[in-house]
């Protein structure tokens, strides 16, 4: 920790305005001294830059402002009346206070230093500082609070899942072209999006195409996978607890989107927690005594039937009726063939930079074959099957161009095969071009148009 009173030189010249509008405009601060002075400079000095600034003269009215409003920041003086500004904030530390803290004080001594260090103050200045010292101070400390964050999220990505899902809906076929113009609708507003369907269908994928839809696209997307963390651990994982060295993903999410995979994998207990957050916006991490306010967007996934689910007491009916105000049913891909060969030439160029070998060639025969396998896996089976392939350097036998020796077939179009995927759905449904609709993900006016276009 620097003393940045004595760091900083009277005449060192302010932060560009740019920088410090960027840091702290979306920053609420709570500035704690009994001297007015002080306060008022602070106020004017900070408050046309920060989302929030309010003001306490002593440790108990500080408290009611912390018990009434959330802080990022707290600037305080550490000799007052009644309580020091160190004892104080050792407290809050006790019952739940996630903020900065910078410490104002008139004695640079060691056992100052050494006290704010062990109570959690990011940073103090030495009585009397000037304007630009105070906002080195208070830009330093947020952008350290920015980067541990930054630097623990992607530490969870790393440990969670080294190959996480980072790419984009790719496609146009009328199911996925579908589930992109519903994910532009809802991405301006807060509701909770329930994505259902098959595993490896892109749930994640779109997940993170909405955030980046919507105004939380430069905060944090924080996936979490319900079924990959021990039962046990997961309250501490999500909520955090006081004294641990964890705050908690939903803190560190804050701000932007918290995307649950596997959702019916969480524990009922955790489900209960979960259910008052969604339904507060606010959190108390384990001993806490305070509540934090949050301002989280909540997605959902799942790849089973969640009224199942509910049925057999896997999922809370309440929780279940909570998260579900919208849903959105991810197609499978055989149900998306027209989509194949533009996700095959994705993968391949990925895992042409990824592994340093050249790019598998597509030809025709190839897209063809690909095109008419069934694809249990879905998307992820096809990425895991183009990874083999350019590791190998050559497709499978029965996806090769030649077939591996078998008799050439005769050359169709995607549309063909589209089309005749297309007429064996109606085909088992009776011709009932409603329920074909719903089978294929798509509406039942594109399922008329092409008939229409087939004279079918």
């Amino acid at each position: 920790m620097t003393p940045a009173g004595r760091t900083l030189s009277a005449d060192q010249a302010v932060p560009e305005t740019g920088a410090i509008n960027r840091v702290l405009a979306n920053v609420a601060i709570l500035v704690v001294d009994d001297e007015p002075g002080m306060r008022n400079f602070l106020l004017r000095t900070l408050g046309p830059r920060c989302k929030r600034i309010e003001e306490a003269a002593d440790a108990e009215q500080a408290s009611k402002r912390l018990d009434a409003q959330h802080f990022d920041l707290v600037i305080l003086d550490n000799v007052m009346p009644g309580q020091s500004g160190l004892d104080w904030l050792a407290d809050q530390r006790r019952i739940g206070f996630f903020a900065e803290a910078i410490l104002m004080t008139a004695y640079a001594d060691l056992d100052t230093a050494i006290h704010a260090l062990r109570v959690g103050a990011a940073d103090f200045v030495l009585k009397p500082f000037r304007s630009n010292q105070i906002l080195n101070a208070v830009v330093r400390c947020m952008d350290q609070r920015y980067l541990r964050r930054e630097n623990f999220l992607l530490k969870y990505e790393l440990r969670a899942d080294g190959l996480t899902a980072r790419g984009r809906l790719i496609g146009s076929s009328p199911g996925i072209a579908a589930v992109r113009a519903t994910l532009e609708k809802v991405a301006p507003t807060p509701v909770p999006v329930l994505f259902t369907g098959d595993s490896g269908t892109g749930k994640e994928i779109a997940a993170r195409t909405l955030h980046a839809l919507s105004d939380r696209a430069d905060k944090p997307f924080v996936p979490v996978n319900c079924a990959s963390t021990a039962p046990e651990r997961m309250a501490l994982e999500l909520f955090g607890e006081i004294g641990s060295a964890r705050d908690g993903l939903l803190l560190h999410a804050s701000g932007g989107t918290l995307f649950l995979d596997e959702i019916a994998e969480l524990p009922l207990a955790v489900q209960a927690t979960l259910l008052r957050v969604i339904e507060d916006n606010r959190l108390r991490p384990a001993g806490a005594e305070r509540e934090i306010p949050l301002n989280l967007r909540f997605v959902f996934a799942a790849n089973v039937d969640l009224k199942a689910a509910v049925a057999r007491g896997e999922l809370r009916a309440d929780l279940y009726h909570r998260i579900n105000v919208l849903e959105i049913n991810m197609p499978r891909l055989r149900d998306r063939v027209g989509d194949i060969a533009d996700l095959a030439e994705l993968f391949i160029g990925q895992f042409a930079r990824r592994l340093g070998v050249p790019a598998l060639a597509l030809p025709e025969a190839v897209v063809l074959k690909l095109a008419r396998y069934d694809w249990p896996g879905n998307v992820r089976e096809l990425r895991n099957l183009i990874e083999r392939s350019m590791i190998l350097g050559e497709f499978p036998p029965e996806f090769a161009a030649d077939g591996g020796g078998a008799e050439p077939e005769p050359a169709e179009s995607l549309h063909a095969v589209e089309r005749r995927h297309i007429l064996a759905i109606l085909e088992a449904c009776g011709g009932n071009r409603a329920e074909a609709a719903r089978r294929l993900g798509v509406s039942r006016k594109t399922i008329d148009r092409k008939c229409a276009a087939w004279h079918d």
